[in-house]
């Protein structure tokens, strides 16, 4: 049984993190999800908001913004549409997207309102988080 997980985290620009860890939380569309070392396989879609990686008693965050994480024997693969270190993020442009998103989020109806509020929701907690 292993004790760690192989961990790579993608954005189409750069892979952010690349490394064996303890564990990895996520933002999934179903809920979050944590992943330990011999998870059972499976591939979830990623919802805007925070992974957090657990590894050798330290904790890293990376903000995210969709995606999709795939749990295999071989380890956890999240390929984010938007990823940056949590520490890099910028609070007012932060401040302004939620904005944006909220002006537009009052022009939707239905299902694809929900999708958005779900949006703004992880923005407003990274927001708290910085």
């Amino acid at each position: 049984m292993a004790d760690t997980l192989t961990f790579s985290l993608v954005s189409p620009e750069r892979e952010l993190f690349s490394g064996q860890v303890d564990q990895v939380d996520l933002p999934g569309t179903e809920g979050d999800l944590g992943v330990l070392p011999n998870h059972s396989p499976l591939m979830a879609a990623i919802r805007t908001g925070a992974i957090t990686v657990y590894s050798n008693g330290s904790e890293e965050k990376f903000f995210v913004e969709g995606g999709f994480a795939d749990v295999t024997p071989a380890g956890l693969t999240v390929l984010a549409e938007v990823a940056t270190p949590l520490a890099d993020v910028d609070p007012a442009d932060l401040t302004a997207r939620i904005e944006k998103a909220r002006a537009e989020l009052e022009m939707m109806s239905d299902e694809k309102a929900m999708a958005h509020r779900l949006h703004i929701d992880g923005l407003e907690a990274i927001f708290n988080m910085v």
